[in-house]
């Protein structure tokens, strides 16, 4: 048992004044031989004064707002736990190409509504955020709570730089796994609307810690119009050319011995079919702890010591003033 204002505890005391205090008969009689002894009387009035301490130390309780220890309890939700790996290079704050309604809206502005909406769909997830440009940013580790997950979002939007290191964005997601428990399914998901290249030693690093950890990747590619295509199997570079960075990370998660998918997006109805589906797939079964709180006894308290106080009151009013 806790308590919220444990100082009133010190007025427990008080509640012994009724049973020290006697309370001496104000009726007067020309002789106190002349009445019966009454023992019931004796042991009602008696009552009373316990009754009168009991109602006191429930007012001190009260005031001291006593509660149960909180607790955690295990429970069986369908989600997953996601992190979030959100490109924030300069490119981001581009608007889309498009007819649609949607037109005008930013990239970044674009990723950031539809994802809140993902989350905010779902119940059981935890979620943790990763930002990256020329460097990773660790924003959010992984949590239930959906607030911080929509601020964390919502904080991503902000001036950028002209790089995109994903290497450094994947290298932190990973991270974010580490010394959680888990709960039956993990998952990345990448947003970029380019590609960065990743050194050898970098690429086995992420390859394995998704590996260990057990982690699925999906990648949303933010594809310009008329821009490469990372499943266009007909592309071939030029003679002793360098694929393009995009093709040739598509091709190293490919190697990924965790699951993979990748899409792409060309405007924001694009972008949230892609949403849609990884909505669809990491809906699974998963095991999750949830803090429940403790349980204020205070009101329930305040009832009884009112009940009692009635009861008090009615006793008193049956009570015998004089013999007539």
């Amino acid at each position: 048992m806790n308590f919220t204002y444990p100082i009133f505890l010190l007025l427990i005391p008080l509640a012994l004044l009724p049973l020290l205090l006697s309370n001496p008969n104000k009726n007067n009689y020309s002789w106190n031989e002349m009445l019966p002894v009454d023992s019931l009387s004796k042991i009602i009035g008696f009552l009373l004064k316990v009754l009168s301490s009991i109602i006191i130390l429930l007012i001190v309780l009260v005031l001291s707002q006593p509660t149960s220890d909180q607790r955690m309890v295990e429970k069986i939700g369908e989600g997953a736990q996601i992190g979030l790996v959100l490109d924030r290079s300069a490119s981001m704050d581009d608007p889309f190409s498009g007819s649609d309604d949607k037109a005008g809206e930013t990239k970044s502005g674009a990723a950031s509504r539809l994802i809140i909406n993902f989350f905010e769909s779902r119940t059981d997830d935890m979620v943790g955020v990763i930002t990256f440009s020329n460097s990773a940013m660790y924003v959010l580790p992984l949590t239930q709570n959906k607030e911080a997950i929509k601020a964390a979002v919502n904080a991503t939007a902000g001036n950028a730089l002209f790089q995109t290191n994903i290497g450094a964005g994947l290298t932190s997601s990973a991270a974010l796994f580490s010394g959680i428990a888990d709960t039956g399914s993990r998952a990345i998901i990448l947003l970029s609307d380019g590609a960065g290249r990743i050194d050898a030693p970098t690429q086995q690093k992420i390859k394995d810690w998704f590996s260990r950890f057990q982690i699925g990747l999906y990648w949303i590619v933010l594809r310009q119009p008329g821009g490469i295509s990372i499943f266009d199997e007909n592309f071939v570079p030029r003679d002793e050319e360098q694929p393009p960075p995009q093709i040739e990370l598509y091709e190293f998660f490919k190697t990924f011995r965790s699951p993979f998918k990748a899409y792409e997006a060309e405007d924001p109805k694009s972008l949230e079919l892609a949403i849609q589906d990884i909505n669809l797939k990491e809906k699974k079964p998963i095991t999750y702890t949830e803090r429940l709180p403790g349980k204020n006894y205070s009101f329930a308290l305040l009832l009884t010591a009112m009940g009692l106080a009635s009861l008090l009151l009615c006793l008193k009013i049956l009570e015998v003033k004089s013999f007539k």
